[in-house]
């Protein structure tokens, strides 16, 4: 491994993976809030929200990611809505923008079917429970059946946040300057083709593996 071209463009590298874990924790934010509505559209007993709530999570997670950003990205200016043209920490606003909604209505997809099995996993008693104590279904799903459901299904939220993190590197197409996108850059002023994938791959570890491990304590904490 060169040493001089790393710290030579280091900068590149951390600029490009704090992008990334911005651009995830945003995507993680949006999509656990839209994945509970759609968890809960799709146990509700009306049968128009819960065939919505079906049709798109089965449409998102059955097209690819790239073909969601290009739809985002190039097909809503099609439609007349246009993100703001600024320029925020050195990034086009508009192209962070799209990339945070595209990973969002990719995520909450997934996210939705993580919550709906959480949701599901919960004896049915506790909201017979709930219920007879007088608590309405709103308050029963916030008061008393999510937030157990949330402690089961940590690991695999944990899981989700690492895939965006690995997936935000598709975003580096439409020009975002998060971890690959920098690193292609390195390569064309370099060029060299391989280090600084080999820089972007341990970074990329570095992430995940550290967001693996705090996860992990989280949940031994609440398991106990």
């Amino acid at each position: 491994m060169d040493m001089e071209l790393i710290t030579k463009y280091y900068k590149y590298f951390l600029i490009g993976a704090g992008n990334a874990v911005l651009l995830s924790i945003f995507t993680v934010i949006i999509g656990v809030i839209f994945g509970v509505l759609l968890a809960l559209m799709r146990l509700s007993k009306v049968k128009v929200l819960k065939i919505i709530a079906t049709s798109y999570v089965e449409f998102i997670r059955g097209t690819p990611l790239m073909v969601q950003l290009f739809l985002i990205f190039y097909g809503l200016p099609q439609l007349g809505i246009n993100f703001p043209d600024i320029n925020l920490l050195g990034m086009d606003f508009s192209r962070f923008l799209s990339g945070i909604v595209a990973l969002s209505i990719n995520s909450s997809a997934y996210v939705c079917e993580i919550i709906r099995s959480g949701i599901q996993s919960i004896d049915k008693g506790q909201t017979e429970a709930s219920r007879s104590l007088g608590l309405n279904y709103a308050k029963t799903m916030r008061y008393i059946i999510i937030p157990q459901a949330f402690r089961n299904i940590l690991p695999a939220l944990g899981n989700e946040f690492v895939t965006v993190i690995k997936e935000s590197s598709v975003i580096s197409v439409i020009g975002i300057p998060e971890l690959m996108y920098n690193a292609d850059t390195v390569r064309g002023i370099t060029y060299e083709p391989f280090q600084p994938l080999i820089i972007a791959a341990v970074l990329y570890f570095v992430l995940t593996f550290s967001i693996s491990r705090g996860l992990a304590k989280i949940e031994k904490k609440l398991a106990n």
